[in-house]
């Protein structure tokens, strides 16, 4: 049995680079690549400053969820990466809970010595069930 996919991508050189699109729709479950700080050209947004590198990556999951006429509350699972975890761990912590409200997704939060920028310190990726297409 085959299943149906659609995909999207921002049109970003380094989706292209890579070879990855930031979102695949599967069936009913939408599976969206980590999403990270930039603007609608490509560019970088936040150096140095948590806080908006999280609230743009999190607007950018948004931009992906819109796409595929999915709700916030139809994650079911997110993996937000940091890069110094133990020094943005409370500021991850809460703005998580902002972005969810009082949805309660499954949630793996992973501190990494790196990321793909070089001055990304955060990358959010998910799992949405019940994407209607």
């Amino acid at each position: 049995m085959t299943v149906q996919s659609r995909e999207f991508t921002f049109g970003m050189p380094w989706e292209s680079l890579y070879g990855y699109s930031q979102a695949v729709q599967a069936g009913d479950t939408l599976y969206i690549s980590g999403q990270l700080s930039h603007d609608s050209t490509g560019a970088f947004i936040g150096a140095g400053d948590f806080e908006l590198q999280m609230r743009t990556t999190l607007d950018n999951l948004d931009r992906v969820l819109e796409h595929f006429g999915a709700d916030r509350d139809q994650i079911v699972e997110t993996t937000v990466l940091v890069r110094g975890l133990r020094d943005h761990f409370d500021a991850a912590a809460r703005l998580h809970v902002e972005y969810c409200g009082g949805h309660r997704p499954t949630s793996t939060v992973m501190g990494v010595s790196d990321l793909a920028l070089p001055d990304q310190l955060v990358e959010i990726g998910a799992v949405v069930r019940r994407v209607i297409a």
